[in-house]
């Protein structure tokens, strides 16, 4: 698995106004599932907003994250985002009662 995390810098929303724009763009996430998103969490807080996305391969998270993307998030938030890449070889998901290994 690898994680993506993406932080706009832009000023903290009321819930309901975040919840919102969740919902209205959540269905752009769940097409990804075909290119390889496993899971999307939306942030919104004092440092900005942005998400943590679980994506099943780097290539597929690197495929999603170009510059006519970087541009759109722009135009859309009146500022520019930060993608910041990692491997992710462990999961403990204690919703499952699982510790997940990533096989080599």
């Amino acid at each position: 698995m690898f994680i993506a995390i993406v932080q706009i810098p832009m000023t903290k929303r009321p819930r309901d106004a975040a919840v919102a724009a969740a919902a209205k763009s959540a269905p752009t996430y769940t097409a990804l599932r075909a290119k390889g998103l496993v899971r999307k969490y939306y942030l919104n807080g004092q440092a900005g907003g942005g998400g943590v996305y679980l994506w099943k391969s780097e290539a597929e998270a690197r495929a999603w994250y170009t510059p006519e993307w970087e541009k759109r998030m722009e135009a859309a938030f009146g500022a520019k985002p930060t993608v910041t890449y990692y491997d992710n070889h462990v999961v403990v998901d204690n919703e499952a009662d699982k510790v997940r290994i990533e096989e080599s």
